[in-house]
């Protein structure tokens, strides 16, 4: 049985005392608890430890995400931050591969891989990001687009414990557009995704994994998102900026 998971995608928005703002309000929204739903939220680098403090002195029923990592130890690689610096803030999840990042910054399938590798390796929770362009889908390529993703990211990864590899499907055309997939289209992908991470980790890890929907996911639509037997939740933009309107995707997952 996969628990449900709603997780926050902050971007970059929110200044440290903003970012402090929103948890303690997400905290009060959620002081009820979560019941068997997982929630995250991922703030910017610059937020983390603000949000980890509200996280402790509120008891709040989330964790605490990173939006990137980079996968050495240390070293001269000015402004990145290692998957240890993560753990030692707080952070047990982090998002990986974000079209964005592969976009504006010419990430690879290549370092999401060697992302997912290393911050498993700290027992932090990669939420790895697949997804294909407008123009792909509407050459009717996307599943394959996305198989290929899958396979290039999980390349010689090892995973125990399911629950600890978390897979977003974000179709980038619906990210801030304004778009929608349905969710017969996420439904299409995702079930290629599960069957894509059954032939690689075999099927009794693949059942355990989650595979989340992002891409303009909302109150008013996730709950038929997670009706499809292969979308175990959502991850979240925009919706995430407001401590009412995310509590209340993650009430309608619970």
């Amino acid at each position: 049985m996969r628990n449900r998971m709603i997780a926050g995608n902050w971007k970059m928005n929110k200044s440290y005392s903003e970012g402090v703002v929103l948890a303690q309000g997400l905290a009060r929204e959620l002081e009820g608890g979560t019941g068997d739903v997982d929630v995250v939220v991922c703030p910017p680098t610059v937020d983390l430890k603000g949000v980890a403090t509200v996280i402790e002195q509120e008891s709040a029923p989330f964790s605490l995400g990173a939006q990137n990592a980079y996968f050495e130890e240390s070293g001269a690689y000015t402004g990145e931050t290692a998957p240890s610096m993560l753990t030692d803030i707080g952070a047990t999840y982090c998002i990986i591969g974000h079209s964005e990042r592969r976009g504006y910054f010419g990430e690879t399938d290549e370092d999401i891989n060697k992302k997912a590798k290393a911050l498993m390796a700290h027992g932090i929770v990669p939420i790895s990001c697949c997804g294909e362009s407008l123009e792909v889908r509407e050459a009717g390529k996307h599943v394959e687009f996305v198989v290929d993703q899958i396979k290039k990211d999980t390349e010689n990864l090892v995973i125990d414990d399911p629950s600890k590899y978390v897979v977003a499907y974000e179709p980038i055309w619906a990210i801030g557009t304004g778009k929608t997939a349905t969710a017969d289209d996420a439904q299409e992908v995702c079930g290629a995704i599960r069957k894509t991470l059954a032939e690689v980790f075999g099927q009794e890890v693949a059942d355990g994994i989650r595979v989340l929907y992002g891409g303009s996911a909302k109150p008013e639509n996730v709950a038929g998102f997670l009706e499809k037997e292969d979308v175990d939740g959502a991850l979240v933009g925009g919706a995430s900026l407001k401590a009412d309107s995310f509590a209340a995707m993650v009430k309608a997952a619970m």
